[in-house]
């Protein structure tokens, strides 16, 4: 079955720009309008004071002061003519500001969103092909014991890696719309990164994860959310590190502060990218060309966690290559 997904969103944003083109035709067009109307004014008003003028006797004493006020009417009238002008074009420039971020915003939106389905779309379809391959193996061959359970391993990392995804979606649009309720309560944190690390471990067995935290740090949080955020922060690293590179993960009680770190050795971010890798949808680079897999909803997340629990979260260069992604959380007093 073909599934039309592109056409529509690839005439969105044509649409949008016609919409921005016809918007600068207009204000011109306006702008152009008012000052025909200024001048046109303007002229009429001289011709009036001319032809008052003319009517008037020069030479007669009696008149100088008839004179003097169809002067001051013409330059009060022409006063008049450019402060409403003036009034107008503040009007006409301030709705094209507010018209142009509307647009803008909407074309970046709908840009986002098809890079966005893009993304998705590979997403979504890679874990399935995998999942539907190695349950056909399993129904149409007799494989040894030890295969078996390769291939159910295997099946069910791509699971987990779809529930993650639906997970993150489903967060994404909750918190946007105000509907999760955050619960605090206290949580083990050692505990609760050791269990997302070993997770990856089981996961990705090529990979070498270094450790370095103390154990019974307590935090008080959402354990659910947590959990997601250090995962977000490992699957993070492991997409953009080479196979054969380390993470780091480090918890530290420092000066009031429980801080984490996941540190990789990946090609590093950026300088201009480092401010917008948490907005939504955002990826550095080409979307439809990365290899790297992913949807701009992970990063986007741990922020909107990071912020649910009073913490600030940023990331620097790491020593060499890579990256260091930080949260930092207040203790509560």
């Amino acid at each position: 079955m073909l599934i039309k997904f592109m056409p529509l969103s690839i005439n969105k944003p044509r649409r949008i720009r016609f919409i921005f083109i016809i918007q600068w035709v207009l204000l011109v067009y306006i702008l152009a309008a008012l000052i025909w109307w200024f001048i046109a004014l303007n002229k009429q008003n001289r011709q009036m004071a001319v032809y008052e003028m003319e009517v008037i006797k020069k030479d007669d004493p009696t008149n100088v002061k008839a004179l003097a006020n169809i002067i001051e009417i013409e330059k009060r009238k022409t006063a008049q003519y450019m402060g409403e002008g003036f009034v107008f074009f503040l009007f006409i420039i301030t709705g094209a500001v507010f018209i142009y971020r509307a647009v803008n915003k909407q074309l970046k939106t709908s840009l986002q969103q098809q890079s966005f389905m893009m993304a998705i779309t590979h997403e979504l379809k890679t874990p399935i092909a995998i999942a539907k391959l190695n349950l056909e193996t399993l129904q149409k061959r007799k494989l040894e014991d030890k295969q078996q359970q390769r291939l159910i391993q295997n099946t069910l990392q791509e699971t987990n890696r779809l529930n993650a995804l639906c997970n993150n979606m489903l967060l994404a649009t909750q918190m946007d719309d105000g509907g999760y309720v955050v619960t605090k309560e206290k949580i083990n944190f050692s505990d609760l990164v050791n269990q997302c690390v070993n997770e990856n471990i089981i996961r990705f067995p090529q990979r070498q994860y270094r450790q370095s935290f103390p154990q019974n740090i307590f935090i008080e949080g959402d354990s659910m959310l947590l959990q997601m955020a250090v995962n977000n922060l490992l699957d993070n690293a492991n997409k953009y590190s080479a196979k054969d590179a380390a993470i780091t993960i480090v918890v530290s009680d420092i000066n009031n502060k429980i801080i984490l770190q996941v540190k990789d050795e990946g090609k590093g971010i950026a300088d201009e990218d480092k401010k917008k890798i948490f907005d939504k949808f955002y990826r550095a680079g080409n979307v439809a060309t990365k290899a790297a897999k992913g949807t701009g909803l992970g990063l986007y997340l741990t922020k909107k966690i990071a912020i649910q629990h009073k913490a600030v979260i940023f990331v620097t260069d790491n020593v060499k290559t890579g990256s260091i992604f930080t949260i930092e959380f207040f203790k509560m007093v």
